[in-house]
């Protein structure tokens, strides 16, 4: 468990931001588990004005999951990039700490590992390490 830290991911994280931007992410069941289902809100990774990534939670087979997607125009007019995604558990502070941190590098997809968290409140936290990130909204 990493305490998640806003020199790390920035004051986003307090204020996640969700644009009613519609993308189809094409995630349903994460690895290992055959039986997800999108919970919350579908959060947004902007760079410069353009889409990087959308984020989204899933719960099934007892977990919490992160998804991240790297949009199709991202990937066509940048030629490197990161990804990370995780769940983080919400404290009654309103700190967030790091469940199940994947950083799985250039992909197009991501999956965080899975986090046992269905009993607390949790958010989807994704980003590309030191430009950007975004959060979904809390689900207790």
């Amino acid at each position: 468990m990493r305490k998640l830290t806003r020199a790390m991911f920035g004051v986003v994280l307090a204020a996640p931001m969700t644009l009613g931007v519609t993308t189809a992410a094409h995630a349903e069941q994460a690895p290992g588990c055959s039986s997800t289902v999108q919970i919350g809100s579908t959060a947004y990774i902007n760079i410069s004005g353009q889409t990087f990534a959308s984020v989204k939670q899933f719960k099934g087979c007892g977990k919490n999951y992160g998804y991240l997607y790297v949009w199709q125009g991202y990937r066509d007019t940048h030629s490197n990039w990161d990804a990370c995604i995780s769940i983080a558990t919400v404290q009654s502070d309103g700190t967030r700490l790091l469940e199940d941190l994947s950083c799985p590098g250039k992909v197009v997809e991501a999956w965080s590992r899975g986090a046992a968290t269905l009993d607390q409140c949790t958010v989807a936290v994704g980003w590309y390490p030191d430009v950007a990130n975004a959060a979904t909204d809390v689900r207790c």
